[in-house]
């Protein structure tokens, strides 16, 4: 009895350790730069070794999670996916959109500020996003291609008129034709562009059949979303798009598995 008394302690102050590191690597940072974005910063595990070949991935998050209330956009998403067990080893930033569409300029101001903030790996920088963010990533992309090595928009489309900055990165477009909140045809839309204006050497789509909106967040939490994201770089001669690492029903379900398995697992709020 005391033999397992004295393990159960030793298993609550080996997973209070845990969770106290975890919080040491998540930052939140409220009004550093004016009139922009509030959002949180996460460090992965070996930052403070390997930081100068460290990428970034910047996560856009959906209307649901817009407003002023910061711990909210901790809700899903690649933190979510690391507080949940994933080991993605990259800088995150997630920040919160108070409301209406997200701006490619401040965007844009976040990143430079990271890069006056934190050492990383310039030439692989990524950006994805979901419904709103989603949006926002084909925005933010199609303005600043020249700073993002490549970039995944689920369930969103684009409000930008010129998509040559979309032609000039890898780009992967997905979207559910089962999607009731956003249209497929959003994103189709933006495929069938650029098909006509001949910038289809980039891009990747994808319509999962009969998947809703709420559907494609499971692609927040397997890793191939993350290695093919990183297996692009602004160095890659001609920047040529990834179209080996795929993603399948099977992946997503395995991926949702492990996350109801790991509700239990360390916050990082």
């Amino acid at each position: 009895m005391k033999q397992k008394v004295l393990l159960l302690l030793l298993i609550l102050s080996c997973t209070a350790l845990v969770a106290r590191a975890q919080n040491d690597r998540l930052a939140a940072k409220r009004n550093v730069i004016p009139g922009n974005y509030n959002f949180w910063v996460y460090t992965p595990d070996d930052y403070y070794y390997s930081h100068e070949t460290t990428p970034l991935v910047i996560f856009l998050h959906g209307a649901s999670l817009c407003g002023h209330d910061l711990n909210r956009v901790l809700r899903y998403g690649p933190i979510d996916a690391v507080k949940k067990g994933l080991s993605i080893p990259a800088l995150i930033i997630a920040p919160q959109n108070p409301g209406g569409p997200w701006s490619p300029l401040k965007l844009n101001q976040l990143l430079e500020w990271m890069k006056e903030n934190y050492a990383f790996d310039h030439s692989r920088v990524y950006v994805l996003g979901m419904s709103l963010g989603g949006y926002g990533t084909m925005d933010f992309a199609g303005t600043y291609p020249e700073k993002i090595a490549a970039a995944m928009a689920l369930c969103g489309g684009a409000t930008i008129r010129d998509f040559h900055g979309l032609g000039e990165l890898p780009l992967w477009i997905i979207h559910g034709t089962g999607d009731r909140a956003i249209p497929v045809k959003q994103s189709q839309t933006v495929v069938s562009t650029m098909k006509a204006m001949g910038l289809t050497k980039r891009l990747r789509y994808d319509w999962p059949h009969g998947a809703s909106h709420g559907a494609l967040a499971r692609y927040f939490y397997t890793r191939l979303t993350y290695d093919w994201l990183f297996a692009h770089s602004l160095q890659d001669p001609e920047r040529p798009v990834d179209r080996q690492i795929d993603i399948t029903p099977d992946d997503l379900s395995q991926a949702y598995r492990m996350i109801q398995r790991r509700t239990d697992a360390p916050e990082l709020e």
